[in-house]
């Protein structure tokens, strides 16, 4: 189907994908994640100049106020890409949380340099028991005069070892798994007492294990108020969650292309295997994924860019990523199956694409989880 799209986001979606096509190619992307960073900072810095690393940040700040369709617009060429930059950690989840939770001093000083490329921000919110449960929360923040003493660690931070600055979720009171006591702090990536462990992920990217070891940080670290973060994290990932729904779209399009063009030129018996109709059904079934997919998470966002209510924005993303999950599932094993035992091949690009859209079908939660949780949530 065809997304009605404003004059501004028609060009933000042009710009984006020349960028792809004539700087990004797949070999470009393959040296990129080959070196230290996993990403390239000259790169980093264009997304600056072209706007988008303020798209959805402030206008007083130095952003474009954009929306989260705005965002959608970008994620999705993003994702035809394979887009290595942190815009997801640094961009969208850093900067949601200073968006929607930092006080005027923290955007002032904060915001400013990440929109110019300045600044790299990750958060930290995963521990190695939590799962999918945002609630699950064992470091602690103990107060010590008019700061706070953080140790405990974190799994699979997105950029951490990369980020200067990182987001961390520690718990003030409470048990675990409370949704209150929880407290988001600002902390120095270089900060004594804080070490991380790098590593690259199977999609190419880039996590870190995280530890906090008697970690001090004064009272201005506090990002949002104190014991009750919850319903600021909920927010952000489940902005983020459509997001990378989003990126799932430009992921599978480019997918669902690739197996089109290698059944019309791939031969069988003397013919393409495209003429075959059992072949041309599951290229249908492919297609129709990819449109459904496509219209529901444009649904999503402009239901969270509208909504006020916390229930409402959570089940049009959690119905966001229950359809990503299935269709990216159908989608990328029929393209891998199509192209036969190539398709798994580190050579062709199908395989990367594949992997990736396998992440982003467990990130922030996968179908199932999120089909519970809709059901949880009820109709509204």
């Amino acid at each position: 189907m065809d997304i009605a799209l404003s004059e501004e986001q028609q060009l933000l979606k042009d710009s984006a994908e020349r960028f792809i096509e004539r700087d990004y190619s797949f070999d470009r992307r393959r040296q990129l994640v080959a070196t230290e960073d996993g990403f390239s900072r000259d790169n980093w810095r264009r997304f600056a100049e072209l706007g988008w690393l303020g798209l959805a940040l402030p206008a007083d700040h130095g952003g474009l106020d954009g929306s989260l369709v705005d965002t959608a617009v970008l994620m999705e060429a993003l994702g035809r890409g394979l887009v290595v930059e942190p815009f997801l950690s640094s961009v969208l989840l850093a900067g949601g949380l200073l968006r929607h939770g930092g006080n005027a001093d923290q955007q002032a000083a904060l915001i400013p340099p990440l929109i110019k490329g300045g600044s790299l921000f990750a958060f930290a919110f995963t521990e190695r028991q939590s799962r999918y449960n945002l609630a699950d929360v064992e470091t602690t923040a103990r107060a010590n005069g008019d700061g706070y003493v953080l140790n405990g660690a974190k799994g699979v931070v997105m950029r951490g070892a990369s980020a200067d600055k990182l987001i961390v979720s520690a718990r003030v009171s409470g048990d675990s798994r409370d949704r209150a006591g929880i407290s988001l702090f600002l902390v120095d990536g270089d900060a004594a007492g804080v070490s991380r462990r790098g590593y690259p992920t199977i999609d190419g990217l880039h996590g870190a294990e995280v530890a906090l070891e008697g970690v001090a940080v004064s009272g201005d670290a506090l990002l949002g108020p104190a014991g009750g973060a919850f319903p600021l994290i909920e927010r952000v990932i489940d902005e983020a969650s459509v997001a990378i729904c989003a990126e799932a779209v430009g992921v599978m399009a480019v997918l669902v292309d690739a197996t089109v063009d290698y059944l019309k030129t791939r031969e069988q018996f003397g013919s393409p295997i495209g003429s075959f109709q059992v072949l041309q059904h599951r290229a249908v079934d492919m297609f129709n994924a990819l449109e459904l997919s496509r219209a529901l998470v444009y649904r999503a966002a402009e239901t969270i860019a509208a909504s006020d209510d916390a229930a409402n924005r959570a089940r049009a993303a959690s119905a966001a990523k229950v359809q990503i999950g299935r269709a990216g599932r159908l989608i990328g094993q029929q393209a891998i199956q199509l192209h036969g035992g190539m398709g798994m091949t580190d050579e062709l690009s199908v395989s990367h694409y594949f992997k990736r859209l396998t992440m982003i079908g467990t990130l922030f939660g996968d179908a199932d989880y999120h089909l519970k949780r809709y059901t949880a949530l009820g109709n509204g």
